[in-house]
């Protein structure tokens, strides 16, 4: 009678606890990542995920607008990308919202020139193609930088083109100012020479959004907290190891390790939470945006701020 009564617990405990481990195996974040934020290469060089109760399925980018695109259409539960990308996304009344926030020196956005370009201000740009992405940095950098010297839109030829074919026009002549990001900034200095005439520093807040769609928060909170605070351990391992990331990044972005360790010693990457300095930067970029009617209305930001997981961000 008692080995009946134990085999029945047995049974029974079996029954119910092989659901849970599936549920565990089965959870599945989806995150979409970008070379800035570098992300992904961070959490696997240091390990920080092992013993994770869900699995991360990344999804690379090279701008924004793609990013914020699959964060709306639900093909992404959370995604790294600049404030004004995020404010494009929230502005078409898309169910996100900013869980956190990542800072870097400011200098790791910038507007370039060719190597013998005789430009040294924007107002030098004048009748200039420069080559923006809409709802990217790039557009943010060089509407503030007219903004700040006094210069109207039209001062500019604004060409859209994504990050990438900017980066072989540039070099090519094909364009006179390319408004971008790290890594772009170090490949172009270390391999065409092209100079910076301005970067973000004292023009713009420089505010990266860690976004997360509405219905994954309700679905998945427990592992995007525990996701957020893995990130945070990964950003401190880097601080400790930047030349040995560096060079893991590298590699694993197909990338010369002069270029990674150019820009890697100085980005100074942080994580954390949406605290009030972050909040005020995100109004300022909606501000600004509508101001010069990027943005079709003006936006509220506190209203797409969820600041729940601020715990998980401040270990």
């Amino acid at each position: 009678m008692t080995f009946s009564r134990t085999l029945r617990r047995l049974l029974i405990s079996t029954l119910f606890a092989a659901p849970l481990a599936q549920a565990a195996e089965s959870l599945v974040l989806h995150v979409g990542d970008q070379n800035y934020y570098n992300v992904r290469a961070s959490v696997e060089a240091s390990g920080v995920l092992e013993g994770a109760p869900y699995r991360v399925d990344w999804k690379h980018f090279q701008a924004a607008a793609p990013l914020a695109e699959a964060l709306g259409t639900g093909d992404l539960d959370l995604g790294f990308l600049g404030d004004s990308g995020f404010l494009f996304l929230a502005a078409k009344q898309v169910p996100v919202k900013l869980i956190g926030v990542s800072r870097q020196n400011p200098d790791t956005i910038a507007l370039l020139v060719p190597k013998d370009s005789p430009v040294k201000t924007i107002a030098d740009l004048k009748g200039k193609k420069i080559a923006y992405w809409p709802g990217a940095w790039s557009q943010q950098l060089t509407l503030r930088a007219l903004e700040q010297a006094g210069l109207p839109e039209n001062h500019v030829q604004l060409i859209k083109l994504m990050p990438i074919d900017a980066a072989a026009a540039l070099p090519q002549g094909s364009i006179d100012a390319f408004p971008v990001w790290e890594p772009y900034i170090s490949q172009q200095i270390l391999f065409s020479g092209a100079r910076p005439i301005l970067t973000a520093k004292n023009l713009m807040p420089g505010l990266s959004a860690i976004a997360a769609s509405t219905p994954a928060i309700d679905s998945k909170r427990e592992a995007i907290a525990d996701f957020l605070a893995r990130v945070k351990q990964a950003r401190a391992w880097v601080d400790t190891h930047t030349d040995q990331y560096a060079d893991l990044w590298a590699k694993k972005a197909n990338l010369d390790q002069n270029v990674s360790r150019h820009w890697l010693r100085q980005a100074h990457m942080s994580v954390g939470p949406v605290d009030q300095q972050a909040a005020a930067d995100l109004q300022n970029t909606a501000d600004f945006l509508f101001s010069v009617k990027a943005l079709p209305a003006p936006l509220a930001t506190a209203g797409i701020i969820d600041a729940s997981f601020s715990q998980a961000l401040s270990h």
